[in-house]
């Protein structure tokens, strides 16, 4: 079964949540083996043909066992990393979990030691004969942007929104695009 889902890393740990009653994380919670799979599609890749067509992307496998947080502790601080990576410094700022939110998500840890990760980057690779060929050939990016902020109703005036990480973005190139 493939399912999509949210995920996170602590450590030599990859962490993923979803609702108690999820088949997906019962079935995961039972100790199957299972595939974590991650891809961000970066560009299209466009060719002289459509035999040479191809995407830039980045993906990565983690494989192994994973087990289910069982203490409200351990999955509150789990979340907590989860919400903080993302959202630096939101979760003290939210209304807390409650006991009854906090039993209907499940949290699931597996240690990172077998993963594997492909990543395709650059231009066609057309043979020889194809280049001279007259119609447009080369890569159409696909940058990871966020869009303008869209408050809820209600929300009070000159409440800020919050500050979100980009995946893949290095602390240095945060800085220069505040």
């Amino acid at each position: 079964m493939c399912t999509p889902t949210l995920h996170w890393r602590i450590g030599d740990q990859v962490y993923w949540h979803g609702s108690r009653v999820s088949r997906m994380l019962k079935a995961n919670a039972e100790s199957a083996e299972v595939c974590l799979t991650v891809t961000l599609m970066d560009g299209w890749v466009l060719a002289r043909s459509a035999f040479n067509h191809s995407a830039n992307y980045r993906a990565a496998m983690c494989f192994g066992r994973p087990v289910l947080v069982e203490s409200a502790e351990d999955k509150t601080a789990a979340l907590k990393a989860f919400s903080d990576h993302w959202f630096p410094g939101r979760w003290e700022t939210l209304r807390p979990m409650t006991r009854k939110e906090l039993a209907a998500t499940s949290v699931l840890r597996m240690p990172l030691d077998s993963t594997s990760a492909k990543i395709r980057d650059g231009g066609p690779g057309d043979p020889k004969a194809d280049l001279s060929w007259p119609v447009w050939a080369g890569v159409i990016p696909m940058p990871h942007t966020l869009g303008r902020a869209v408050p809820d109703a209600g929300i009070k005036p000159r409440l800020a929104a919050p500050r979100v990480r980009l995946p893949g973005r290095t602390a240095a190139a945060r800085r220069k695009t505040r």
